[in-house]
């Protein structure tokens, strides 16, 4: 991942405003340490910190069409940029990065061309021929990307919050799917699939389609010319993209650079589930594995600087950030610059353990589209920013959009839970990689429990934070949080001492309001606590809340002992159809 900043119409064009730019785009350089550049024309700056990952070479931005008169500054990969190029054999390309090929989809089809990419993404390009200018970001949002306003009216773009929050008087999170034109004055959404309008589908079930779909996903996602690897927590949704890119990994052309063994990566306290399931994965693939161990303490000490980094104050994406960025720290001190993580797959499938509670597929399906459309507030943004902060980009194949297309058309009565059935969280997903003949994956690993990544590096680890926040948050200050912070008011000691860490980084209101708020159990929206009425009393974002579902569940006498046993017999009796 790459850092990008970009200041068009500033009134000010100074020696003075060039060193500015070049400060406050010096605040994202960890996510892109490679190299630096910036693009001035008149009074419009677009500067670049460079993550190098294709061509590292001679891929250096901002970049341009033939005769510089359109300067483009991207973050982000763009999977299909060889066959779009085939498609422009009048154009000459300077470079062999995959996001040169965005100035000249503008110079051959003007604003209208951003669905034709495929990949993740958020860019801005300068037309120095009339001074117009465009932004964009991916479909779902796995890119940040941050939108803001000056006071000489300006307008500016930023990976991050923190590039541009001193200097606009407004900024906001830049939506998802959707295109900023100077042309036509404001935002407009370019991404409108079948699925966004929250009707239910109706198309059946077809478990190699969804096994196909996948795959291809995953094989795109391995261009690359570094070095790279998976995240392995040993859960489903991680456990299928190293079996899957192991498959394709030898035919690749990374395979030809780096060889064919595939390196995954684990992060959890000594005796987590996750350090447990990742080892047993990794064994049965083959991978060179790498078991990263934290501690608690750990984990408190680097708080602040994950919700610097991460730019938010949600309990669970800081909950999820911490060990997340803590591995990452590691996995770069390997040498290593790209991983593959299974973010998504929980919000397409109805995978979190509330989704036991649905009760009809159409209230099922139309929260995994609000959880869809949110993901770039919530998993995205941790995944993005947890790893971008050492050098590191993350790629989730889940959230392709050809895949997500076809996930989204099933009859939802198919992702239903259904014990009667034999169906599990996930079943659909499960099921179509239920391969007797060739397994991707043993049975028991294939039909796990859903286990949220900030519960799965250690159950103490929940335990710890709370019980840290307890000690800094007295029940005066809980009391008084309504006065102190009306907006997004926090409701339990860990999330005001979030809070008060956000503030001292972003104290502005504009800054307060990127983040989203609201009840939530085991990661519901607040639509979906409505489900039970006991969640409204046990108002938590970690799945052990999901109450009389996580067989973990607070304050239920299960073993952990039992998990496996019961797992393993649900598995048995699971028809696989295919």
């Amino acid at each position: 991942m790459c850092g990008i900043l970009a200041v068009l119409g500033c009134v000010d064009n100074s020696q003075a405003k060039r060193s500015r730019i070049i400060e406050l785009s010096r605040r994202l350089r960890h996510r892109g340490p490679d190299w630096s550049g910036l693009h001035c024309f008149e009074d419009c700056y677009l500067a670049h910190e460079r993550l190098a990952i294709v061509d590292p070479t001679s891929g250096d931005q901002p970049l341009y069409n033939e005769d510089k008169t359109i300067a483009v500054t991207v973050n982000g990969e763009i999977y299909n940029h060889k066959a779009l190029r085939e498609n422009l054999n009048s154009h000459q390309f300077r470079t062999g990065s995959d996001c040169e090929v965005i100035a000249h989809l503008y110079e051959e089809h003007g604003e209208e061309f951003v669905d034709m990419l495929d990949g993740m993404f958020a860019f801005v390009l300068l037309d120095s021929r009339d001074k117009s200018f465009i932004a964009a970001r991916d479909a779902i949002g796995i890119t940040p990307l941050y939108i803001g306003w000056g006071l000489d009216g300006s307008v500016w773009f930023a990976s991050e919050m923190k590039a541009l929050s001193d200097d606009c008087e407004q900024f906001m999170c830049f939506p998802p799917g959707h295109i900023y034109s100077s042309k036509q004055g404001g935002l407009r959404r370019w991404y409108n699939p079948p699925w966004f309008s929250e009707l239910v589908p109706s198309t059946p079930y077809d478990p190699l389609l969804v096994r196909n779909t996948f795959e291809k996903a995953v094989i795109k996602r391995l261009m690359t010319d570094v070095p790279f690897g998976v995240l392995l927590s040993g859960g489903l949704d991680s456990s299928l993209v190293a079996s899957v890119a192991l498959r394709h990994l030898e035919k690749s052309e990374a395979a030809c650079q780096w060889g064919s063994k595939l390196h995954t990566f684990c992060i959890g306290l000594k005796g987590s589930p996750d350090l447990k399931a990742g080892r047993e994965v990794a064994d049965y693939l083959g991978t060179r594995h790498h078991e990263l161990h934290f501690t608690v303490q750990d984990g408190i000490d680097a708080i602040e600087e994950v919700i610097y980094h991460v730019e938010t104050y949600d309990v669970t994406t800081i909950r999820a950030s911490t060990p997340m960025f803590l591995m990452s720290r590691k996995i770069k001190s390997l040498g290593v610059k790209m991983v593959l993580s299974g973010e998504g797959s929980d919000e397409i499938f109805g995978g979190y353990l509330y989704f036991h509670k649905a009760p009809n597929k159409k209230e099922f399906h139309e929260e995994t589209c609000r959880k869809i459309k949110a993901l770039h507030q919530y998993d995205c943004l941790r995944a993005n920013k947890s790893t971008s902060a050492w050098g590191v980009e993350a790629r989730v194949p889940f959230l392709d959009k050809e895949f997500i297309n076809v996930a989204m058309s099933i009859d939802p009565e198919w992702k239903m839970i259904r014990p009667d059935l034999g169906r599990i969280e996930k079943w659909v997903l499960r099921n179509a990689f239920d391969d007797e003949k060739n397994p991707y994956l043993p049975k028991h690993i294939l039909y796990r429990q859903k286990e949220q990544f900030s519960d799965g590096v250690g159950y103490s680890w929940i335990d710890g934070l709370k019980e840290h926040a307890n000690k800094h948050v007295s029940d005066t200050m809980l009391m008084n949080a309504s006065f102190v912070f009306p907006d997004n008011t926090p409701l339990t000691k860990e999330a005001y001492y979030y809070r008060t860490i956000f503030e001292k980084f972003f104290p502005k209101s504009a800054a307060r309001a990127t983040v989203p708020g609201g009840p939530s159990v085991a990661c519901s929206t607040a639509k979906a606590v409505e489900w039970d009425a006991a969640w409204s009393q046990n108002l938590d974002p970690s799945g052990r809340a999901a109450l009389g579902v996580h067989v973990s569940a607070y304050g239920e006498d299960k073993t952990e002992d039992s998990r496996p046993e019961k797992l393993q017999k649900l598995a048995e009796k699971t028809p696989a159809i295919v």
